[in-house]
């Protein structure tokens, strides 16, 4: 297995910003996306994205077989939203690792939550996404969405082993789908892929990120900037 860059490391947040202005967009009233509403009890904004991000959603949805759909599930996160999430994870984490410094709670939380600061959620460019077939179905992806890595035993890593054949083969499929369209996944979470956030812009040398976070958090479409 090749190297896991977690969200915690520091070449993560020193990779600069350079805001595009794209706004978020409402992918369901938009889109053929299927769209699971597990997250709507967390914020209302869970069902937007960046434009170019559902552009290229759109575009992987067409690498799939017939019989299969993208099912979304987050992506907009609010910042403050965010930091309760990583907050809440990270304390669970001192709590059964007491003798833990700092650095190492943080670490070890950015595997599950990235840290609030660098968030690609609160940027708009990430996406928690599976696989459904033809009713809208879930696939067998080896784990559930949202699995952290100690009720999953590691299974949530993209490329875990001890997985089912037929759960790799579904985390293929999505993965050649997303990554045709220049998508990249973040390796502890099968689900979550992103595309012009910090992290994206480390994997993919590119010059700069071109989604930093929101500072306006209303309407039916999000700006930034």
């Amino acid at each position: 297995m090749s190297e896991i860059i977690l969200m915690s490391d520091p070449r993560v947040a020193a990779v600069s910003v350079t805001e595009c202005g794209e706004p978020l967009i409402d992918l369901r009233r938009r889109t053929p996306l299927l769209v699971d509403l597990r997250k709507q009890d967390d914020s209302d904004a869970f069902f937007y994205l960046r434009e170019g991000l559902l552009q290229r959603l759109l575009k992987a949805q067409a690498h799939l077989p017939t019989d299969l759909r993208l099912l979304v599930v987050e992506g907009y996160r609010p910042p403050g939203l965010q930091h309760r999430y990583f907050e809440k994870y990270a304390a669970s984490l001192r709590a059964e690792q007491p003798r833990w410094s700092d650095e190492q709670v943080r670490s070890a939380a950015s595997r599950f939550v990235s840290p609030p600061e660098i968030a690609p959620h609160s940027a708009g460019a990430a996406v928690d996404l599976t696989l459904a077939d033809a009713d809208g179905r879930e696939l067998d992806m080896g784990t559930r969405m949202n699995a952290t890595p100690e009720e999953s035993v590691g299974a949530c890593y993209t490329d875990a082993a001890g997985i089912s054949e037929q759960a790799r083969e579904h985390r293929d499929i999505l993965g050649r789908a997303l990554t045709a369209e220049g998508l990249v996944n973040y390796p502890t979470e099968w689900w979550h892929w992103s595309f012009g956030d910090r992290y994206w812009a480390l994997l993919t040398g590119a010059a700069n990120a071109c989604y930093g976070p929101s500072r306006q958090d209303t309407g039916e479409q999000r700006s930034f900037g």
